[in-house]
């Protein structure tokens, strides 16, 4: 049957995820570092992907059992003007990235390319929402994370290499950059829950049963391991996404990420880009300007009326949401509800269903 969404006013809701962080213990610079992560996955990304506020419960599961440490610190092992190697200290991931990229950013404007690479940190949610942190310094910026053995090797029936996605953005001179957040497997699991909850099946792409079968059933998937975009290619861009992440990082790697709850094992690595090193930023928005009219002026296939450049569905989804109010799973509208009555935190919010 069809998932009902519940319609939330956005300020309300960033207001509520900050206060439950605080709730958890999270002081309020980490707080807030946390509810930018997650407010920004719930109104850019699509429900089903698994992202945005649904993850608060996981949350005060891992820092209730002490698998996620808030206040952990932050060790710049090695560092030298363009490069930094940290530990995490299984610290909250997302404040990790944030930082981490913004380390990278002032390396690059110091070296033009700035990279910092993370071991023993933990889930830091949507690879945009660091790599975006770049944008206001006139920086191209690249996140990326290795994650859980999810995604079967080509040929394999069972994971061994993550989802590892990949957050890239660029300024442009228009209303939104153009931005990249992609996981390197077809589709997560957080989509086939949403199609095995609405009785639908799924693309025959997407994952494996235990046996090694291609299903398009998403109740077996489930039990199996995803497959990576085009085939073997996203399965070897997987692979070495785990080569420049956890192996480079003396972290964990393949097998390793999630393994042990109370040591995720999770390595990321982010990389800043000057622009001003290689042109002035004026020029370098006009000329992506130029090229995404040249992908707009292309000839459409039939039945398309429009074609859209990365990001551009996620901004006028954050647009809309923004003016409308964010539309949470009712499943998620009712965790959430639980949360905030056990941790004394106000939900203030009617349970209005978007028609």
């Amino acid at each position: 049957m069809p998932i009902t969404l519940i319609r939330v006013p956005v300020d309300s809701l960033e207001t509520f995820v900050f206060e439950t962080f605080c709730a958890l213990g999270v002081v309020p610079d980490e707080a807030r570092r946390c509810t930018r992560g997650l407010m920004e996955s719930e109104l850019r990304c699509l429900p089903g992907q698994g992202q945005g506020v649904r993850r608060l419960p996981v949350y005060r599961e891992r820092i209730g059992n002490g698998w996620i440490i808030p206040g952990a610190p932050y060790e710049i092992v090695k560092e030298s003007p363009a490069l930094a190697l940290v530990d995490g200290h299984n610290g909250l991931g997302s404040v990790v990235a944030q930082k981490s990229m913004e380390l990278a950013v002032q390396k690059a404007k110091i070296s033009g390319v700035g990279t910092v690479i993370v071991r023993n940190s933990t889930h830091f949610g949507s690879a945009a929402v660091p790599a975006r942190l770049a944008l206001a310094q006139d920086c191209i910026g690249i996140a990326m994370t290795n994650a859980g053995p999810e995604m079967a090797p080509w040929g394999a029936s069972s994971g061994v290499v993550g989802t590892n996605p990949w957050g890239l953005v660029a300024p442009t001179g228009g209303d939104f950059p153009v931005v990249l957040d992609i996981a390197l497997t077809t589709a997560g699991k957080g989509m086939m829950r949403w199609f095995e909850r609405e009785g639908l099946k799924m693309p025959l792409d997407w994952a494996l049963t235990p046996e090694g079968e291609e299903t398009d059933d998403p109740t077996a998937a489930m039990q199996g391991a995803l497959l990576g975009i085009g085939q073997h290619k996203g399965y070897g861009l997987s692979m070495m996404t785990d080569v420049i992440t956890g192996v480079i990082a003396g972290g964990g790697f393949g097998l390793a990420p999630y393994s042990n709850p109370a040591k995720q094992d999770v390595s990321h690595t982010f990389i800043a880009i000057d622009i001003a090193w290689f042109m002035p930023v004026d020029t370098f928005k006009a000329r992506m300007d130029e090229f995404i009219q040249q992908i707009k002026s292309a000839r459409k296939r039939p039945g398309v009326t429009e074609i859209l450049v990365p990001g551009e569905l996620d901004y006028r989804r954050e647009q809309q949401y923004r003016r409308d109010g964010a539309q949470l799973d009712s499943v998620v509208f009712d965790e959430l509800a639980a949360l905030a009555r056990d941790l004394g935190v106000n939900f203030p919010f009617a349970r209005e269903v978007v028609v």
